[in-house]
């Protein structure tokens, strides 16, 4: 045969050699460190294949990556672990033998780690995600006691030990009486006494919108989503907790993600009265503006931008990453409960309180509240709003959502809103459902 024809066969045969021949360069590393747990990212434009070690004495991790290469960008993960990881002392990468690079964490306790891979997904390529847990997960009931014990000049929230009061108390307030006790123990509807709801701790679980690896909405002058929802949801939990009889949990409290099924487990776990989540809207078209305040919805959604809504906020759990090899019971669960319409009648009248006091700041994107199928939204025994706080794609709005002053003036509102549905509705004392359920 020619060796005209020989030359180009060779060429198309080299062209369609597998992809894992070749090696696979990572593309961009990032670490997530938080309380909750600590990720740690690796994206590539290929599937990395991998194993993991647990190692003790001393708690380490190892890592083995199959066909990378050991580039400037893999090993400058080392240089991102920081001395306030509560995790991770360091990361230790060399080859540890042909084909296989070798990642060495140093852990600074026991820990439960998951690795898991990620299809591309946004502006996403390939990730390999490490996620470092604690043995021993943070209980966000004992953190709102901890937090207490440090706020100088303020009364020590001791945590109820019956999972039915559902609220912490003050150290010189009594708890629900032992009949109000026993009758929710028993089932019984019996309310308690006016003077009893007087003295309960209402406790408000805020949440900020998207994080970490999760942005959510971006504006046109760079304004990332995630970062506006925090700033104002630490505002509104500052506002909560210098109001008497108040305190809030925040349901993320830095740069990191947490799926949207764990952001309603983490509200019942800390017994909340009521669920707010922060958003701020985007959307295709730069003169969309004002505030909307969102409830759940068993029957669809009531237009189609709050359906289309629902599905871009219900998408963050794919963009964040999940690792989807762990079963979440806790939604099974809630699935069930949905038909439970009294939660959702109580989120609509929060929803309508806070929707008019964002009136007296903003425009109102729709004067009335809305509902759709929000995932976040989806707790069977807390009442739950989102609120879209302004549209971050609307430039003027963007500018405004980066100044503290309005950011105070929102969160005033939302509290406002807050304070308003629970005047003219007491939370009640009612029974859980214990966590062993779930």
């Amino acid at each position: 045969m020619s060796s005209r024809f020989i030359r180009p066969l060779l060429i198309a045969a080299l062209l369609w050699l597998p992809h894992a021949q070749a090696s696979i360069a990572v593309s961009t590393t990032r670490v997530w460190p938080a309380q909750d747990y600590t990720r740690l990212t690796i994206e590539s434009k290929q599937p990395i294949r991998y194993s993991l070690l647990t190692l003790k004495d001393p708690e380490r991790l190892v890592i083995d990556l199959e066909d990378i290469e050991i580039t400037p960008t893999l090993n400058e993960l080392s240089g991102k672990i920081g001395s306030d990881d509560p995790y991770i002392k360091a990361i230790r990468i060399a080859r540890f033998k042909p084909g296989v690079v070798r990642l060495v964490l140093d852990l600074k306790t026991a820990a439960k780690p998951q690795l898991f891979s990620l299809n591309p997904v946004a502006e996403y390529g390939h990730r390999l995600v490490l996620d470092v847990y604690p043995t021993i997960a943070i209980d966000p009931l004992m953190a709102l006691a901890q937090q207490g014990e440090d706020k100088a000049g303020a009364k020590t929230p001791v945590i109820s030990p019956a999972s039915t009061v559902g609220a912490a108390n003050t150290v010189d307030t009594p708890v629900l009486s032992p009949k109000v006790i026993a009758n929710n123990a028993a089932g019984k509807t019996e309310p308690p006494a006016r003077n009893e709801l007087s003295t309960r701790i209402l406790i408000v679980a805020v949440d900020a919108g998207h994080g970490g690896e999760d942005p959510g909405a971006h504006g046109r002058r760079g304004t990332h989503e995630k970062n506006v929802t925090l700033a104002i949801a630490r505002r509104l939990k500052q506002q909560i907790d210098d109001t008497p009889g108040m305190r809030a949990v925040l349901i993320r409290d830095g740069d990191y993600f947490i799926p949207l099924g764990g952001r309603v487990e983490k509200a019942r776990k800390a017994h909340a009265d009521l669920f707010v989540s922060i958003h701020a809207d985007a959307f295709v078209k730069p003169n969309a503006r004002g505030s909307s305040v969102f409830a759940l919805s068993e029957r669809g959604a009531t237009s189609a931008s709050a359906r289309w809504l629902a599905k871009k906020e219900n998408e963050a759990d794919l963009i964040g990453g999940v690792n989807l090899a762990v079963k979440d019971p806790y939604l099974a669960r809630t699935l069930l409960d949905l038909s439970q319409t009294a939660t959702i009648n109580d989120s609509m009248k929060v929803a309508k309180h806070v929707l008019k006091e964002l009136g007296g700041i903003n425009t109102l994107h729709r004067g009335f509240v809305e509902q759709a199928g929000f995932a976040v939204l989806k707790s069977p025994d807390i009442p739950s709003i989102l609120v879209e706080t302004a549209f971050i794609s609307n430039p003027e709005e963007e500018s405004r959502l980066g100044d503290e002053d309005y950011r105070e003036q929102l969160a005033t509102a939302i509290l406002s809103g807050i304070k308003r549905y629970f005047s003219h509705n007491p939370a009640l004392s009612k029974p859980r459902m214990a966590q062993s359920d779930l």
